[in-house]
């Protein structure tokens, strides 16, 4: 069976970002496993706010469209996403409404998260290490028919959880990850 193609998006774009360094070191984690991975910035993808007024006068933004053929050209996806108020950062929940919103002439409106695999995972200072988040984040890709693997990633006291060279220290932080990164490509292989 050939490899998956396995997306990574960070859902933060703040310099130092402890959710963009675990997007990296999931990235590097899943090439070690042998797959074809991207990794890419939303800060690509520039959207204004979702409006309803703005779609219907406008259109979707070229940016939502090209963020969307992003995501259908891979097989899996992995979110990295920080926590904000106890939910979703405002960039990562609005590309996701706009991406829901693409609709190719060929295909059913959403398509895109209902033919993947999404894994999720977050990195916080706190000892919930975004749980919250990843709660959220669940619930509004499961609202889009994705199929969201069971496996996640809830990095606490993330301020603490690198080397020196942004590598994860905890064994036990390493052991989740190297599973959500089997489960997601195990079951991506599945829905090939």
């Amino acid at each position: 069976m050939p490899a998956p193609k396995i997306l990574v998006i960070p859902g933060s774009l703040r310099t130092g970002s402890h959710n963009a360094k675990l997007a990296a070191v999931a990235a590097y984690e899943f090439a070690r496993a042998g797959v074809d991975v991207t990794r890419i910035s939303l800060a690509d993808f520039p959207l204004p706010i979702y409006d309803g007024d703005l779609q219907a006068k406008s259109g979707v933004p070229k940016h939502a469209v090209n963020l969307k053929r992003m995501i259908g050209a891979h097989h899996g996806v992995l979110i990295v996403s920080p926590e904000y108020n106890a939910s979703v950062p405002p960039l990562l929940k609005n590309a996701i409404d706009w991406v829901s919103r693409v609709q190719d002439p060929h295909e059913a409106r959403g398509e895109v998260f209902r033919n993947r695999a999404f894994a999720l995972a977050g990195a916080s200072q706190s000892r919930l290490g975004a749980t919250r988040a990843l709660q959220a984040l669940r619930l509004i890709l499961t609202s889009c028919q994705a199929n969201v693997i069971a496996s996640q990633l809830t990095l606490a006291f993330a301020d603490q959880a690198y080397d020196d060279m942004d590598r994860l220290k905890n064994e036990t932080d390493i052991a989740a990850l190297k599973e959500l990164v089997a489960q997601l490509i195990d079951i991506s292989q599945r829905m090939m």
